[in-house]
């Protein structure tokens, strides 16, 4: 299995994590959302929401043309604490933080 396949199952098993702690189905960002400068989007949208329509958009795009992969991907630490901040269950911590650093993994070692 490619680097890419297997980005793209860890993808669908992250959707499914946050998916299971409810945390997938969240309003679409207004466009103007998109052109922060911020990390993670902080200042225009909600974790959640710059998971799903940017980060998770991005790097399936990525998969889509074959492209090479960031050289970097840290993304687990502000999952986990932002699941922190919010009291998730810690089940749903857990799930989802797991399913992020298979992501970060994959990507970094591509």
């Amino acid at each position: 299995m490619s680097v890419h396949q297997q980005l793209q199952t860890a993808l669908l098993e992250l959707e499914a994590a946050m998916k299971a702690a409810n945390l997938w189905r969240t309003p679409t960002p207004d466009a103007a959302a998109f052109a922060s400068q911020q990390p993670f989007c902080i200042d225009t949208m909600s974790l959640p929401q710059w998971v799903r329509y940017v980060f998770v958009a991005r790097l399936n795009a990525l998969i889509d043309a074959g492209a090479a992969m960031p050289a970097k991907c840290e993304v687990a630490p502000a999952v986990a604490a932002y699941l922190m901040q919010e009291k998730e269950r810690a089940s749903d911590q857990l799930l989802v933080v797991k399913a992020e650093e298979r992501v970060d993994k994959l990507v970094t070692e591509s």
